[in-house]
């Protein structure tokens, strides 16, 4: 089988209205791929600059894949959330980005962004605190997200690389 392995780190955060934030991330994948070693999930810590405008978790990330085609490329799903004063923990946004398609260290910068709610769950944010959030987390990288009405957010910072086997020896083109 063609086999790709990811070594990398999800760098940090920029852009995001306040500090203290973690970040939870995983992988998905088509039914043409098999995780050799690594993990499909995984959370940060929280980090909290003070005087910088960019959250650090320097997380690592490394994922070994199999596959027998290229239907079903891997996406790394994000989720930050910020950690206020008391402990509570509030989704500040969801983000994806596909891996890249070609070997290499490559710098990826995801955008993410989180449901803006109705006029009044506005309002009770502002007040109450709290955002709204999907009943189904994986709208994140399905084409109905393109149906919501969203906020954007931040920006997730990663440094991949990636290391392509074997694809030419079993016909699988990139």
């Amino acid at each position: 089988m063609a086999e790709v392995h990811v070594i990398g780190e999800i760098i940090g955060a920029s852009e995001f209205p306040s500090h203290n934030l973690f970040c939870k991330w995983g992988i998905h994948t088509g039914g043409a791929w098999k995780v050799i070693a690594g993990s499909r999930e995984g959370q940060t810590q929280v980090d909290n600059p003070q005087n910088e405008e960019f959250a650090v978790w320097s997380h690592p990330l490394d994922i070994h894949f199999a596959t027998k085609g290229l239907q079903g490329w891997p996406k790394l799903k994000f989720e930050v959330y910020h950690m206020d004063d008391l402990g509570r923990n509030e989704l500040y946004g969801y983000g994806f980005c596909h891996l890249p398609t070609s070997p290499g260290t490559h710098h990826i910068e995801c955008p993410t962004w989180r449901p803006a709610g109705s006029y009044r769950e506005r309002i009770a944010q502002f007040f109450i605190g709290g955002a709204p959030q999907l009943r189904n987390p994986d709208m994140v990288h399905s084409s109905e997200r393109f149906t919501l009405q969203t906020v954007t957010m931040g920006k997730v910072h990663l440094k991949l690389g990636l290391i392509f086997r074997n694809f030419d020896k079993y016909g699988v083109e990139c």
